[in-house]
């Protein structure tokens, strides 16, 4: 075991570790995507033999039978990771990253074996047993790393185990409220709320047409749906019953700089104007068109009770959505009832901003938001869905609709309710003045500010949330 074969080895560590808590816990979020169990009982496995490996090469010198073991498991190595990269390919788009990152690690491993193999063969042609190869710090590292691999391959274990138990509604039952076969426009259709959407409409017989602005992320959509990428390939003659307006740039995935906005603003004004401009031109308008917006319209109320006649408060996000819903409103003089969503807080496992908490608090260091008075008016995902084709298969709604739950909850009670569902304290508050610093508007409007927003135009018009309770929801998706 040569010195250069040890740095190898420490290379091949570290580029795991970026892989496993970059990749495949901060950004992929692969223990809360029950598409990759498989995926995370190979990652598992291999974590396990990786252990294994380090910690025999890191203390004992192996001869005979026991070095064509060690052989035998580099060989189930490249194995399990030539199963992981077609699992991969299969199931998740992977991130460019994580392909350079893997690429390297091949190239590393193979530099690994070269070097390490003819060592091995030396020590098969022995008789077997096992001698100290303690080499001080070497092996003391070796040691760290076992552990971190056994550990690794541990949280894997119980991931895809958790998995199994994580299963989703059949989407089709979502949207049972629309009538018979219609035909269904729907903007950012690849989105953590329009695809769940997509596939409800297409798994209920329902014609999807699904503007996809990137063609790659397409795949993630279930057949049968027509693709487009510009609403311009639509002609004037082609029938659609309604329109459902999601597309806009994330809002919570980077801080609020000028460009930043700009980007936000844009994104929505642009599509929406889009869209009325659709309308304006078919020969046969669409009956409904659902318009994405946000409690963000109210701006920031502190504890006062919002319903859907409630005025507003100045701010960037009530400008963002009085911007958005005010480039729909057009639509209404073409003859089409437009209604507003403003939507809260939206849970699932799958994206939005629950995803970026679950890792924090899984591991123990989950908690308040500052003071943790803030209301949180927040849906399920799936309620959400439902609510959209309620609105659709209601000609009588209009408007402004709030779509949130019917029991809104401070901060600290949310934070609570995560905590004990995954199992976890929620005791890391996170001072409200370091918040401000570092998020400025973006932490003060989206993390600290809140709204107590009550749907009461939804549930006049007789929709019955699955999920009134925090505790309900959190039950359903984790």
């Amino acid at each position: 075991m040569t010195s250069l074969l040890w740095t190898l080895i420490a290379i091949q560590v570290v580029m795991g570790v970026f892989d496993t808590f970059y990749h495949h816990e901060l950004t992929e979020r692969l223990a809360w995507r029950p598409s990759q169990r498989y995926e995370l009982q190979l990652h598992a496995l291999r974590n396990m033999l990786y252990a294994l490996l380090f910690l025999v090469l890191g203390w004992l010198e192996v001869h005979g039978i026991l070095a064509m073991l060690i052989i035998a498991v580099l060989v189930a190595e490249i194995v399990i990771t030539l199963m992981d990269f077609v699992e991969e390919d299969i199931s998740r788009k992977l991130p460019a990253s994580e392909r350079i990152n893997h690429t390297l690690l091949a190239i590393n491993y193979g530099a690994i074996l070269v070097l390490l193999l003819p060592v091995l063969i030396g020590w098969a042609g022995q008789p077997t047993g096992v001698k100290s190869a303690y080499t001080g710090w070497l092996s003391l590292i070796a040691a760290a790393a076992a552990a971190g691999a056994a550990l690794c391959g541990l949280r894997d274990f119980t991931a895809a185990k958790r998995l199994a138990r994580m299963t989703c509604a059949p989407a089709a039952s979502l949207v049972e409220k629309l009538p018979a076969r219609q035909t269904v426009l729907v903007t950012g259709a690849t989105g953590f709320i329009g695809s769940r959407l997509v596939a409800g409409l297409s798994g209920a017989g329902h014609q999807v047409i699904a503007l996809v602005r990137n063609p790659a992320k397409a795949d993630m959509l279930p057949p049968p749906i027509a693709l487009i990428t510009s609403l311009d390939q639509l002609p004037a003659d082609t029938r659609i019953d309604a329109i459902v307006n999601l597309a806009g740039e994330p809002i919570g995935n980077g801080l609020w700089t000028e460009a930043k906005r700009r980007k936000i603003l844009d994104s929505r004004i642009n599509m929406t104007r889009d869209v009325v401009g659709l309308i304006a031109r078919l020969e046969r308008k669409p009956a409904v068109l659902v318009s994405g917006s946000a409690i963000g319209w109210y701006g920031l109320w502190q504890d006062q009770v919002l319903t859907e006649s409630a005025k507003s408060h100045a701010c960037f996000s009530h400008e963002l959505c009085e911007a958005w819903e005010n480039a729909a409103r057009p639509a209404e003089e073409q003859g089409v009832r437009v209604a507003y969503l403003r939507i809260g807080l939206v849970l699932g496992t799958d994206g939005g901003f629950i995803t970026r908490m679950l890792t924090p608090f899984e591991f123990g260091l989950g908690g308040p938001l500052g003071s943790g008075r803030q209301w949180m008016s927040w849906i399920e995902r799936d309620d959400l869905i439902r609510l959209i084709a309620h609105v659709i298969a209601r000609p009588e709604i209009a408007g402004p609709v709030n779509a949130t739950a019917p029991i809104p909850v401070t901060n600290l009670k949310f934070t609570e309710e995560l905590g004990r569902r995954l199992h976890r304290p929620a005791l890391f508050r996170i001072p409200d003045a370091l918040l401000r610093r570092v998020g400025g508007d973006f932490a003060n409007e989206l993390l600290l500010g809140g709204q107590r927003v009550l749907p009461n135009k939804a549930l006049s018009h007789g929709f019955v949330f699955r999920h009134e309770t925090l505790r309900s929801a959190f039950e359903a998706i984790l």
